[in-house]
């Protein structure tokens, strides 16, 4: 069973690392499709910047040329800057900003701004809320203006945002650089924004077990049972209460392994708290004669290299979030379970 047990670089060559076409088009309806279309036109939104370069205002042309909405555009953007609906609802109307005076590549600019001078706006006149964001909109005179207040707001000198927007809205110093803008987009999905946080990630968590859970009953067919989530008798509590697990497979031999999931685009303590309980499970299950699985991938989980370590240690069978993984946890589970 050893060959099953992978160091986390061995895994990180397996690993989908962002979240995989297999799990975004598999979510159900009430998951945030959101997050799968932003996915989906993340390569088109670093064309634009990355060719945008010849005047400050050359996004509005090449935006035109291609299939990415306005304000799908302006929903790329508030995640890169970390300034949602929420922070412009708070800082708009701004009276003294009917333009926005700024320095660009050695030359001046001044931006008129057509509504943030004169009334507020929000996720919702922006179109950005998860439902509008589903439903391409055009480019209106809100939109533009937030689109140019996250691109150059942070470098105007004729009006000061707090000192921590300020360094976010200056996105336009990297326009024509292809590589900066890719370098800081992973760095985004890394340190991610709380538009992106919460509830979002929990629901596709939910998802991710889900697909492993439907993947294994559907490649293992007969006999093999994925419903339970607890192991009779694996408790790790004074009162005897049995440990719940994210997923439990049970062969048709009626041989148990654990199967625990973690796919973590963002920085999280879900890696912390499972590599917390890695060794104790390890030892209990072992001591029934069971055996423990992990399915861990994202680049947030990668970022947690001592407890990606600790899980790898204490784990009999480690992979990645992929079909050709999952594949590996199949023929892992045909072995341990006697067939």
């Amino acid at each position: 069973m050893l060959e099953y047990r992978r160091t986390p670089n061995q895994l990180r060559e397996h690993a989908s690392l962002y979240w995989p076409k297999e799990l975004l088009q598999g979510c159900r309806a009430d998951t945030p499709l959101v997050i799968s279309r932003l996915l989906e036109t993340q390569e088109i939104f670093l064309s634009v910047l990355g060719i945008a370069d010849r005047e400050y205002d050359s996004w509005r042309r090449i935006l035109q040329e291609t299939s990415l909405p306005a304000n799908l555009f302006l929903k790329h953007l508030m995640i890169l800057a970390d300034v949602g609906g929420e922070i412009f609802k708070r800082l708009t109307p701004l009276p003294e900003a009917s333009e926005i005076a700024f320095s660009w590549r050695g030359r001046d600019y001044a931006y008129p701004t057509k509504v943030i001078h004169i009334r507020q706006v929000s996720n919702s006149s922006l179109k950005t809320t998860k439902k509008q964001v589903l439903n391409p909109a055009s480019l209106t005179p809100e939109i533009e203006d937030a689109i140019m207040f996250l691109l150059f707001a942070g470098l105007a000198s004729n009006f000061t945002l707090p000192s921590d927007i300020q360094n976010r809205c200056t996105i336009g110093l990297l326009l024509g650089n292809r590589y900066e803008i890719e370098r800081f987009i992973k760095q985004r999905y890394i340190l991610v924004s709380p538009i992106l946080k919460g509830a979002s990630a929990n629901e596709l968590g939910h998802e991710a077990q889900r697909f492993v859970r439907e993947f294994l009953q559907q490649r293992l067919g007969e006999g093999s049972d994925f419903s339970q989530q607890r192991i009779p008798d694996v408790s790790q509590t004074h009162d005897g209460r049995e440990i719940t697990f994210d997923i439990v497979a049970v062969s048709p031999e009626g041989r148990y392994c654990a199967i625990e999931v973690s796919f973590q685009v963002t920085t999280n303590s879900v890696i912390e708290r499972k590599a917390g309980q890695a060794q104790s499970r390890y030892e209990k299950l072992h001591e029934k004669g069971h055996r423990i699985a992990y399915v861990v991938d994202g680049a947030g989980n990668f970022e947690r290299k001592q407890a990606l370590t600790t899980i790898c240690q204490y784990s009999d069978c480690t992979v990645a979030f992929s079909p050709s993984e999952l594949e590996v946890l199949a023929k892992f589970l045909v072995e341990q379970g006697g067939r």
